[in-house]
């Protein structure tokens, strides 16, 4: 039987891409599943603080082992931008959209368009912390390109790649990218004790 597994998240993009990944062994449950609509803190100034934060207010707050991620798009031109502020790039209630457009006026004139996407995956079990990292490295595009994929997909693209995030299927860009690594990563864990 499944085990019930609490991702912290009502990201439904998110939502659907680590369900895609884990398969039928564990349940995994939003935070819309377990009755959470509260805003949850994100006060931290890394990846890792910030998932670490997200997963231990479920625990504590709601009792379920949990995990929560965090991703930062880090542009090296842009001195690390926008990193842990990726989400809430172009200001507190702007959207994706408002995010990629502030990213690409700001790389506008840049010629180092390298840049690379970090996922951390904190996971409590009980009274057990443990943490997952993913990265990808590739390019900021000059415009949008594709239709698939969220957040900066559409102006991303993997090197050793001819396509952006949003032109793969959701398999493609699983099977490479951050969250995909950091997921494989937590997976390969939590079958090792079954």
């Amino acid at each position: 039987m499944a085990k019930d597994l609490v991702f912290a998240t009502n990201n439904k993009h998110k939502l659907q891409e680590v369900r895609s990944i884990v398969g039928e062994d564990y349940n995994i449950l939003s935070l819309d599943d377990i009755g959470c609509h509260e805003d949850i803190p994100e006060t931290g100034r890394t990846l890792q603080e910030k998932a670490i934060q997200k997963a231990r207010f479920i625990k504590d707050r709601y009792g379920y082992d949990c995990f929560a991620d965090d991703t930062g798009l880090i542009v090296e031109a842009l001195g690390g931008e926008p990193g842990v502020y990726s989400a809430r790039y172009a200001g507190p209630e702007c959207d994706a959209e408002a995010n990629m457009y502030k990213l690409l006026w700001k790389m506008h004139e840049e010629k180092d368009r390298s840049a690379r996407f970090t996922t951390v995956i904190a996971l409590i079990e009980g009274d057990t912390l443990h943490t997952f990292e993913g990265t990808i490295e590739g390019d900021i595009l000059e415009e949008k390109t594709g239709r698939g994929g969220f957040g900066y997909d559409p102006i991303f693209r993997p090197y050793n790649s001819s396509f952006s995030f949003a032109e793969m299927s959701a398999e493609q860009k699983n099977a490479i990218s951050h969250r995909g690594k950091a997921m494989a990563a937590l997976i390969a864990y939590l079958q090792r004790k079954q």
